[in-house]
């Protein structure tokens, strides 16, 4: 009989859908990112010669991050403050590094409703007492300000948000966020901000990173939502420089440091943000105002709030609302939609949230467009049958 005792955890639901159900050939509608350039795309618009991918020294890098990249993110995100620069592997090592030096056993943090998983985690992990930021209380670019007194209230550690919100695309306008600053400044709380899809805005402008002129704020950034570059697993985290020396016991005993090939790139890929990224927005507006029409033709089956950023959106079925379906019913009606059509959405269960599953408009149009037809067929089947 084997010794070994692993502890058992259930592993996020987001991941494990993606781990099961992601393959070749199908239409995933589901990302909350846009679709991935090639390394020849990247090395193209980056102007990355092979001389100098052939000059880099494979050699240690240092805890912080190398200089070239730090300074490239700290000038795009930082106001060029490159001392309060982490650069990690993606934005989740962010998120593990600064909120585990971060957060105490007792602590009361605030954390938005549906978050991404890494972010509600750390603070449970560490025995806080997490209060809910209600999703609705999010609404035309402003936190309801009575919500927003009542859960940020003096002796708040943390508040921690994700704008835009994935996978709903709600987002802040900027007199919004000002007023969540002011209210977490007053109350002498951390902000901590989770801007992965910030760089794609459809309502308002592009949000300036809350983190950018210093101050308690820690905020993530990540090549893989709107740059294109999932596969880089690059991330960084902008924050006080004694937070961040306060994460290297943790790195120092897992991952230590990038490798100096990924910098190079990530640093070239960070100069020529506005071009890698707008390509890309471009496609997702294109792809929104198709997704917008869809949605207006199948009213009858759908039901959805427009996202005000980012490339995803959460649909709400009218046929699982009106079941109260379960988290069972949600999953079991992606997976037949995936075995008919080929065509792949997560169930809004992964985020907490009924009746619905996160679509994504973040990828090439023609596979976007197969995709939506796929759910449409699928729909109006589902509507015959009954």
């Amino acid at each position: 009989m084997s010794s070994l005792r692993p502890r058992r955890e259930d592993p996020p639901v987001l991941e494990e859908w993606y781990r099961r159900h992601l393959g070749p050939d199908i239409h995933d509608i589901s990302s909350s990112g846009v679709h991935p350039y090639t390394f020849a795309e990247i090395r193209d618009l980056c102007r990355i010669p092979a001389a100098d991918l052939d000059a880099v020294v494979m050699d240690d890098s240092v805890s912080q991050g190398g200089a070239g990249i730090r300074q490239a993110v700290a000038d795009r995100y930082a106001g060029g403050d490159a001392d309060r620069v982490l650069v990690t592997h993606g934005s989740s090592e962010a998120i593990a590094l600064t909120l585990s030096a971060l957060l105490h056993p007792g602590d009361r943090v605030v954390v938005q409703e549906g978050i991404y998983h890494s972010l509600g985690h750390y603070p449970r992990a560490a025995g806080c007492d997490v209060v809910v930021l209600p999703a609705r209380a999010v609404r035309d670019g402003e936190i309801d300000p009575e919500v927003l007194a009542d859960v940020v209230t003096p002796g708040t550690a943390a508040v921690i948000v994700n704008f835009p919100h994935n996978p709903t695309g709600v987002t802040l306008s900027p007199q919004g966020l000002k007023a969540l600053k002011e209210r977490t400044a007053v109350t002498s709380a951390v902000l901590v901000w989770d801007a992965a899809t910030a760089e794609i805005a459809h309502r308002w402008e592009v949000l300036a990173d809350p983190g950018a002129d210093g101050g308690d704020t820690v905020s993530y950034g990540t090549f893989s939502k709107t740059f294109g570059l999932p596969g880089l697993r690059v991330g960084w985290a902008v924050a006080p420089k004694e937070l961040l020396t306060a994460t290297f016991p943790l790195r120092d005993r897992t991952t230590l440091f990038l490798s100096p090939l990924v910098e190079l790139v990530a640093e070239r890929a960070m100069r020529h943000a506005d071009e890698l990224i707008g390509r890309r927005a471009a496609e997702a507006r294109r792809n929104l105002a198709h997704l917008t029409a869809w949605m207006a033709e199948h009213e009858d089956l759908v039901r959805w709030t427009p996202p005000e950023g980012g490339v995803c959106a959460l649909p709400v079925f009218h046929e699982l609302e009106r079941a109260a379906a379960g988290p069972e019913a949600v999953e079991r009606f992606c997976l037949e939609l995936l075995a008919r059509h080929r065509t792949l959405l997560v169930p809004s269960t992964a985020f907490g949230m009924p009746h619905g599953a996160r679509l994504g408009f973040g990828g090439p149009e023609e596979d976007f467009r197969a995709g939506l037809t796929g759910l449409s067929a699928f729909l109006r089947e589902r509507g015959a049958g009954r």
